[in-house]
């Protein structure tokens, strides 16, 4: 006989009905019905049921021996005995070929669960109905999947709730609790502060030990049936029942700042915990709790800021949806070139010529419009963004005086001031973006100025050292901005290379009308003189200013009495307008 390869059998499209038998095929009369049963995994028996009694025909062994226990451990009981009935009874009645249904019990090693599936069969003439049941042991598949599902309901540092288990376990209590008529509930968010530290100086053991410590001081504080829940890396999340609204929040977060008041011990040392605490309070029980949730999460955010307990307020939920968008939006415009800079010229205030621009970022958006470098500003530093945009920055800046040389065929007498973020300057290589930035455009490093703010050299005063060495290995000027805002001391402006100070905006337009504003923008070029430092003052918005600043020796100035920011061709003509006859 020939043999044929499996892979050369035809094959034929199936039909997606169940194919069935002749009307007059039956099993094998040679093979009884024990040995049917016998032949099946699980536990099989043929039933009979008549007029509401129910009776075993045969079974195999694995269901004769459940049985004897069954009628063992429901010997007096007919409960269970009249359930069997009644499904059984339901399901001739329904008209259906089969059913399958999950019955449980308790056991003597816990909740034990079996998977029954009814088949009827024929009753060959007689009265009743005759069912095949096959019954399979489900408890360890089901003692499996309850343990997958708490580990992914619940944190497993802390073994409390995780984001997706403080959800459930919110739905749960507001389904199934009685709740007073008016209650409410509250979500109340804590951010553990300065936690990066612990992970970064002591390891992540400590920063684990920390985190399983501040989770049993909360939890001793709550009350019955408040939920602490982990939702993130540093951040719990507290449900509450307020029948007495903001009251009872405040209450909570009064018993958490007692709870986190003592240090903790950890490698020896005693860490002191702070926290960010935000709340959030529901309208009603039949707001949606993922919403509330949020809600308390932006409110925690702007508690980082201000450094007090935040109550969220309407509005609040859609600033950080904006804060989202312009993040989304401004990833997509830094890697497609879809900001700008703008440059706002800098007037030495005794010959009235220009001695350089500031480079200031701006961006107009197809979806969000314009919008203020104020909150891009600030959206890029708190999620990261402000690295990528320094650095486009510091090159655009470079590029563009490079541009301006090749217009007008020499290396033209001004610079460009590139602002420094303190959150760059923490992240960031700096002093390599700039050599880079100096190296592709040609541009010596005099012609490029760093500016950066007190609190970037307060924040981590030998970084900032190292970083504005650095920069004068490059030959670049740095200039202070915001200066007499912070806490700069004289030994810091004596030590350090700064060539500049920027009297903020805030002493300099309304010093001829505040005694008290003078007196400090006097001082500020007093003080700089003796340090030999120069001085530009911003915020200069009228000729009376740049008059009396001229008189006071102050050496350069901007402000929109001499220009606003301006596109760079037209700082270029503007320059080139102005260039060595232009007097204030």
């Amino acid at each position: 006989m020939e043999s044929m390869s499996v892979r050369n059998w035809p094959v034929n499209k199936t039909s997606s009905k169940p194919l069935c038998g002749d009307d007059d095929a039956h099993l094998d009369p040679g093979i009884t019905a024990d040995q049917w049963l016998a032949a099946l995994p699980q536990s099989a028996g043929i039933l009979y049921f008549e007029n509401g009694n129910l009776s075993v025909v045969a079974g195999n062994r694995r269901f004769l021996d459940a049985l004897v226990r069954y009628r063992q451990r429901t010997a007096g009981k007919v409960q269970e005995a009249d359930e069997w009935v009644g499904r059984i009874a339901d399901f001739l009645a329904s008209g259906n070929d089969a059913l399958s249904f999950e019955m449980g019990r308790d056991g003597k090693l816990g909740p034990e669960y079996f998977m029954c599936t009814l088949g009827r069969l024929p009753a060959d003439g007689e009265d009743g109905h005759k069912i095949l049941l096959t019954i399979t042991d489900r408890t360890t598949e089901r003692a499996i999947e309850k343990n997958l599902r708490r580990e992914l309901l619940s944190d497993g540092l802390t073994a409390l709730p995780n984001r997706t288990g403080f959800g459930e376990e919110i739905d749960d209590r507001l389904r199934n609790n009685a709740w007073p008529e008016h209650a409410q509930f509250g979500i109340i968010a804590i951010d553990l502060s300065r936690f990066s530290r612990v992970n970064e100086s002591l390891g992540p053991m400590a920063g684990d030990e920390l985190l399983i410590t501040v989770a049993k001081r909360l939890k001793s504080g709550l009350r019955q049936g408040d939920v602490l829940a982990r939702i993130g890396g540093n951040d719990f999340a507290i449900f509450a029942r307020l029948n007495n609204g903001l009251s009872d929040a405040l209450h909570i977060v009064q018993r958490i700042k007692e709870a986190l008041s003592s240090p903790i011990r950890l490698s020896g040392l005693q860490i002191r915990v702070d926290c960010a605490i935000g709340c959030a309070l529901s309208i009603n029980l039949e707001e949606d709790p993922d919403d509330v949730v949020r809600k308390a999460q932006a409110a925690v955010k702007i508690a980082k800021r201000s450094g007090k307990v935040e109550i969220y307020r309407n509005g609040v939920l859609k600033e950080a949806q904006r804060r989202f968008s312009i993040e989304s939006r401004l990833r997509d415009a830094l890697a497609q070139g879809g900001l700008a800079l703008a440059y706002q010229p800098l007037i030495h205030l005794q010959t009235g010529e220009i001695t350089g621009f500031e480079a200031l970022a701006r961006w107009d958006d197809d979806e969000l419009g314009r919008v203020p470098p104020t909150e891009f500003i600030a959206v890029a530093e708190e999620s990261g963004l402000i690295t990528s945009l320094g650095r486009w920055a510091a090159y655009e800046a470079a590029q563009a005086l490079s541009r301006w040389d090749a217009k007008f065929g020499q290396v033209i007498p001004v610079g460009v001031n590139v602002n420094l973020s303190p959150i760059q300057m923490a992240r960031d290589d700096v002093a390599s973006m700039f050599e880079e930035a100096l190296r592709y455009s040609g541009v010596t490093g005099n012609r490029l100025t760093a500016e950066l703010t007190e609190s970037a050299i307060i924040a981590d005063p030998d970084k900032a050292r190292k970083l504005l060495f650095a920069l004068k290995d490059l030959q670049m000027p740095i200039a202070m901005d915001d200066f007499g805002t912070g806490f700069s001391n004289l030994a810091s402006l004596h030590s350090l290379p700064i060539d500049i100070l920027k009297i903020d905006r805030s002493f300099v337009s309304t010093m001829l009308e505040d005694r008290d504003k003078a007196v400090i923008v006097r001082t500020i070029l007093s003080l700089a003189e003796s340090l030999n430092l120069r001085v530009t003052a911003e915020g200069i918005e009228t000729q009376d200013l740049a008059h009396a600043l001229q008189k006071m020796g102050c050496w350069q100035g901007q402000g929109y009495h001499f220009a606003r920011p301006m596109s760079e061709n037209d700082a270029y003509d503007y320059w080139r307008a102005r260039w060595n006859f232009e007097t204030i």
